[in-house]
């Protein structure tokens, strides 16, 4: 009998993917203690229906490996299980999972579900899963997960010895449902989707209880179930990509591809190319054919970023994929069918880029059908400890020993004052700073200047003496203030220059619009910019 860690588990089924086909089954051994009043008493000649199915021709030397599932108190009985089987398999593996009543199919859920998906992290390797075992419960989740293409897997069912002659030619069936068609199997493997996205582990980002995210977590559930193009709205830094490779994960999709590209990173020759792939002779240097993201991503996902981006060639190109489920490589003379769900994200506003012919208003009717909005960390600062206790996890890898400084309660209330313009990746980025600069705790003083900022600011020191030259700490001090006044200044002369204008005041100050807007808030400038002209 074999027990083994989670790790060890992982690497035994990559090992043996190409081995045998792998047996999965509930123990049929019941529990310690008196059985239920409703339970038959098993005749000694009947040794049960996983026995039988080992012990029959077609079996003999079938399977590599056995998975023996249980409740811990099942767990006694299921060893004398395993001692039978050992002979007819070799390898049997016993696995007591979570389950205090295995009527329960919620909690039965919950516990199957890990166990379908490390299948699922292998190669193609056959698996057969027993009906006749273990509760209607457990035998009906069987039959959804396989029906609902969670678990790939072959059902068999064992005759009951006293419905079958001995000797019988066919006492192990298959069990085939032909039921794809019915419009309640469709449902049921929606609901059943939603359910997995539900009680799924959150992508990495996704933190927090407050409102925003509570709803944002409810309409994903929702979303992840279908399979149409879906928008993901939010401001930069928000984490567009995390909402995006949730409704992969909690969608029919999650075992097919997740590609994802940068509409904005791109140059506009080339972008066609990337999504949709060229021949060769295409143009110089296309020297041969290449496969673009969405022949890439067959049966899965496309994640395309900053869709507002898109040149209108490219935008008309994508239209047509979500119209035909047809790609057009670039110089081909016919189409390429793809079978791909399109996920775009955008930072921009493109219901007014559509009113100023920018984008494809078309295009845009097609997208927003299904739309998602990421909320910005200033909607949601009580979030702001759990992504910080989040990211300090994180921040272990940095440092040596694995540590990660704790932070004062006057740093945080500095952190859930701040408006973070760079949403929650500028908070990643502040906390993981702190793996490489701070040791045991963050203080007030060890933040970044903006930060820093929102502090009261400090009692005047005293003048120094008229003689003897000034200290060295009122000298610094005397510089930071030069320079914060030097700082407010040329802002305030740039935002005035340009009526207010954010992009073309930071162009001309010669810093990033979003540095712009985060020294005017360190600065209190931003109620004058919300007064100003729009950009």
């Amino acid at each position: 009998m074999h027990h083994q860690s989670d790790t060890n588990r992982t690497t035994l089924v990559v090992r043996a993917s190409s081995a045998r086909p792998l047996l999965l089954a509930w123990s049929d051994r019941g529990v310690e203690g008196p059985s239920p009043s409703h339970h038959a008493r098993r005749p000694a000649s009947d040794r049960g229906p996983i026995v039988r199915l080992l012990e029959q021709d077609e079996s003999r030397g079938r399977y590599g490996e056995f998975w023996v599932l249980t409740t811990p108190a099942g767990e006694g009985p299921a060893r004398a299980l395993v001692r039978e089987a050992e002979p007819l398999v070799g390898r049997v593996e016993l696995r007591a999972l979570p389950v205090d009543d295995p009527s329960d199919y919620n909690r039965l859920f919950r516990a199957l579900r890990p166990i379908a998906r490390e299948l699922g992290r292998g190669a193609e390797r056959p698996v057969d899963v027993l009906l006749s075992s273990g509760t209607p419960q457990v035998q009906t989740l069987w039959v959804v997960l396989v029906q609902a293409g969670l678990l790939r897997a072959r059902m068999l069912q064992v005759i009951p010895a006293a419905f079958v002659p001995s000797p019988h030619p066919r006492a192990v069936r298959e069990v085939r449902l032909e039921v794809e068609g019915f419009p309640e199997i469709r449902a049921l493997r929606e609901e059943v989707q939603k359910l997995r996205a539900q009680v799924g582990p959150r992508p990495a980002g996704m933190v927090g209880e407050s409102e925003p995210m509570r709803a944002l977590r409810a309409r994903l559930a929702r979303v992840s179930a279908s399979d149409l193009p879906a928008l993901v709205l939010g401001e930069t830094g928000t984490g567009k990509e995390l909402v995006a490779r949730a409704l992969h994960e909690g969608g029919a999709r999650a075992r097919g591809p997740f590609v994802a590209e940068n509409c904005g990173a791109i140059a506009e020759g080339l972008l066609a190319s990337e999504l949709f792939g060229h021949e060769a002779g295409s143009f110089t240097g296309a020297t041969r054919a290449h496969r673009g993201l969405f022949e890439r991503a067959e049966g899965g996902t496309v994640f395309l970023d900053e869709v507002g981006e898109m040149p209108p060639r490219v935008q008309a190109m994508l239209l047509r994929v979500l119209q035909e489920g047809v790609v057009r490589r670039v110089g081909a003379e016919r189409g390429v069918r793809v079978d791909v769900r399109v996920v775009c994200a955008t930072h921009r506003d493109l219901s007014a880029m559509v009113k100023r012919g920018e984008f494809r208003e078309d295009l845009y009717y097609r997208l927003r059908g299904v739309t998602l909005e990421v909320p910005p960390l200033r909607a949601r600062y009580g979030d702001v400890p759990a992504l910080v206790a989040a990211f300090l996890d994180e921040a272990r890898a940095f440092r040596p020993g694995g540590g990660a400084p704790s932070v004062a309660p006057e740093a945080m209330r500095l952190l859930q004052r701040y408006p973070w313009p760079g949403n929650v990746r500028e908070l990643r980025a502040e906390v993981h700073r702190w793996a490489v600069f701070c040791d045991g705790r963050v203080e007030p003083g060890d933040l970044a200047p903006e930060l820093r900022g929102l502090a009261p600011a400090p009692a005047p020191a005293p003048p120094a003496p008229a003689s003897g030259p000034p200290s060295a700490r009122a000298a610094v001090a005397t510089l930071a203030e030069a320079v914060e006044a030097a700082e407010r200044a040329a802002l305030a002369r740039a935002l005035d220059a340009t009526g207010g204008n954010l992009s073309q005041s930071a162009r001309a100050l010669g810093i990033d619009r979003n540095t712009l807007k985060r020294k005017m808030a360190a600065f209190g400038l931003r109620k004058a910019a919300a007064n100003s002209a729009p950009e």
